[in-house]
């Protein structure tokens, strides 16, 4: 039997982890699994923050095409996904986790769905079996409590109103007063909460526990483990809090020349109060360190994880899947938070070990053909044996860079999305919100952005690495962004908006119509003057249809 472990980490950088390259946060657990399957070195997001990332991870699509383009904003009822494409096989598709998945309310009220039916379960979930759905980032402190993490800390003894906000995303403050973790200078703080009831691990025992369950039902899954750190607010339990210091950082990644002519749009989002944060060396230090130690932490609980699937003979049958759906700034270019398509915020990890003997020739690869998030949906489909519906599916499967080959007419270029029209920026730019999108392409080197209303973004990947001189403007890339330019229109034209007819529906009744048998329906008559003109056309169809007889 096949399964499908797919973990993902909100707001994990690919550059902070030591198989990618970080000389000081060294990640065992996760390097075991680059040794024994494939590190993909080109892997872009389809947007930049988590919602609509991860609406195309699990539709497999676009964020043009799937629609959900902002967090909050809901996926439609009736847009296919991960779980629609698995159900079809017999494969569950289960969550222990965060989605950011907002539920279409409005389209289930219209249609007559009450939200707690099974199909109203399964579209409000993202087309997922939510064994444990835990989005985090709650700062309510108003009971009732639903949500199984809330319950077990007050289980195991956390009192307040709000166990998640008041011990495991808070400090002891100096004078015993709870310190919040959504304030950066308490990220040099251990997280009230003990290591072993923290969010991290107790995620991944949940998981076990479903991996546990799964073996008594027998039927294949997929199992999306999706972890909430190292996203913000940035706090960690000891001993992972003053694990790591300044000298453990990576250097900073912006210059002075960034900031001396900048782009409208870049410029309002260097302004907002999370990038001047950041800009900040003493208040980026405090916070990287956090950052630094909640990755360690789930390094760790992948050691535990992957031990546990090897004493229950887990690792032979199941694909292990480890990414983010996007990364996080943390001072680079003068910016904070994501949003943009610098390489520290669309690009991300991604890993993936597949049991088959196929795969055995490219254990430890580094793989440097663009890949997509999108391709991730269509890769567990065509592992579990099924097939691909191309007019909705997107993206393409992995398998054959998995097993060693050189599929032809690879993609040549990745594509992101960022609807600002939510943000402060458009707002201080003063944009319709129409049209307040940014579209990004890239062909591994040259990486152009699309900001409708100003001019574009372009930086030259090979001799300028870090993205630091913006050639948007320069008269010696004119050819440069003509090109780009056209191939970002080419994508925008081809959106897959019709999932409903295939191509082979389509196509079908392609031979008749070259055979001149246009008479499929005889009461539709369309472009004929006369009876004398439909007569003719009768016989010529009878007598073409008479010569293929005889031959």
């Amino acid at each position: 039997m096949k399964n499908v472990l797919f973990i993902m980490c909100d707001q994990l950088r690919w550059d902070y982890l030591s198989c990618y390259g970080h000389p000081h946060l060294k990640t065992p657990n996760i390097d075991w699994l680059a040794s024994e399957g494939v590190r993909f070195n080109k892997a872009y997001v389809q947007s930049t923050i988590c919602g609509p990332s991860r609406m195309s991870a699990y539709t497999g699509r676009y964020m043009r095409s799937h629609g959900s383009t902002y967090n909050g904003v809901p996926l439609r009822v009736g847009e296919p996904t991960l779980g629609d494409h698995l159900k079809e096989i017999g494969v569950r598709n289960v969550l222990v986790g965060k989605t950011h998945m907002a539920a279409d309310d409005e389209g289930l009220e219209r249609l007559g769905i009450s939200a707690d039916s099974l199909i109203g379960v399964h579209v409000s979930q993202c087309g997922f079996e939510p064994y444990e759905r835990d989005d985090g980032m709650r700062v309510s402190r108003t009971p009732p409590f639903h949500h199984a993490y809330d319950r077990y800390l007050r289980d195991r003894g956390y009192g307040g109103d709000s166990p998640w906000h008041e011990w495991a995303n808070a400090a002891d403050g100096a004078n015993g007063e709870i310190a919040s973790g959504w304030l950066n200078e308490n990220a040099v703080k251990p997280a009230r909460v003990a290591e072993e009831d923290s969010e991290t691990p107790y995620m991944t025992r949940r998981a076990m526990e479903f991996m546990r369950e799964a073996k008594e039902d027998g039927r294949p899954w997929c199992l999306h483990l999706s972890y909430i750190k190292p996203h913000w607010p940035y706090i960690v339990p000891a001993p992972y809090h003053n694990m790591y210091g300044p000298e453990h950082m990576l250097p900073v990644d912006r210059s002075e020349s960034e900031l001396a002519n900048p782009h409208p749009v870049y410029r309002a989002f260097a302004e907002e109060r999370f990038s001047k944060l950041f800009s900040e060396q003493q208040k980026r230090e405090a916070v990287i360190a956090a950052y630094m130690g909640l990755i360690k932490q789930i390094d760790d609980q992948m050691g535990v994880l992957f031990s546990f699937m090897r004493d229950e003979g887990l690792m032979d049958e199941t694909m292990i899947v480890f990414t983010s759906d996007h990364g996080d700034y943390l001072g680079d270019h003068w910016l904070g938070e994501k949003y943009l398509f610098h390489e520290p915020s669309v690009r991300v990890p991604m890993i993936i070990r597949d049991p088959s003997a196929a795969a055995d020739q490219t254990r430890g690869r580094v793989e440097d053909h663009l890949v997509e998030m999108i391709d991730l949906a269509p890769t567990f489909l065509d592992f579990f044996g099924g097939v691909a519906k191309p007019h909705i599916l997107e993206g393409r499967s992995l398998l054959p860079l998995l097993y060693g080959e050189r599929p032809r007419g690879w993609r040549q270029f990745a594509f992101s999305e960022f609807d600002y029209a939510f943000e402060l920026a458009r707002v201080k730019l003063d944009v319709p919100v129409i049209d307040a999108r940014l579209f990004m392409v890239t062909d591994g080197r040259w990486k152009y952005i699309h900001a409708e209303g100003f001019r574009p973004i372009l930086y030259d990947m090979d001799t300028d690495p870090q993205e630091l001189n913006d050639l948007g403007g320069a008269e010696e890339t004119a050819d440069v962004r003509l090109r780009m330019e056209r191939e970002l229109g080419r994508w925008m034209r081809r959106a897959q908006m019709r999932i409903t007819s295939d191509e082979d529906s389509i196509t079908e009744s392609d031979e008749a119509f070259m055979n001149y048998d246009v008479l499929l329906h005889p009461h539709v008559l369309i472009g004929y003057w006369d009876e004398a003109e439909l007569e003719a056309e009768r016989q010529r169809m009878q007598a073409f249809k008479l010569g293929l007889d005889r031959t």
